[in-house]
């Protein structure tokens, strides 16, 4: 939101995505800055707000505090089921992380109030 033009917005997009690769590979290892093939990391992450925090330590780095902000789309239809929300859907059903849509949105407002999260 902080480019004056695309070609800047552009640069700081190139620039993040290669500064959260060192911040990725710094913590986890150079098998974690492997690419699939929509071009995302996927690092072995267990919580959501670890790839937060992972994101808001790459701006920072790269000097972008003032100019970045982060916009998520949770895809939440890929783990709703029967009416509840699972949390921790890739491994095996566990009513524990299963949780209403209140308690997702309150999630999504920690998010919120805790990193530069617009959308």
């Amino acid at each position: 939101v902080g480019a004056e033009s695309f070609k800047e917005a552009l640069r700081i997009g190139s620039e993040l995505y290669h500064t959260l690769k060192g911040v990725i590979q710094e913590k986890y290892g150079q098998d974690a800055t492997n690419v699939g093939d929509e071009g995302g990391f996927a690092p072995n992450i267990l919580e959501n707000s670890e790839a937060l925090d992972l994101l808001q330590t790459a701006i920072e780095k790269a000097g972008f505090t003032d100019k970045v902000v982060v916009g998520m789309d949770v895809a939440a239809s890929e783990f709703y089921r029967e009416g509840k929300y699972d949390l921790d859907f890739k491994s095996p059903p566990d009513a524990a992380r299963h949780i209403s849509g209140e308690e997702l949105a309150d999630i999504y407002q920690g998010f919120v109030n805790n990193y530069p999260v617009v959308s």
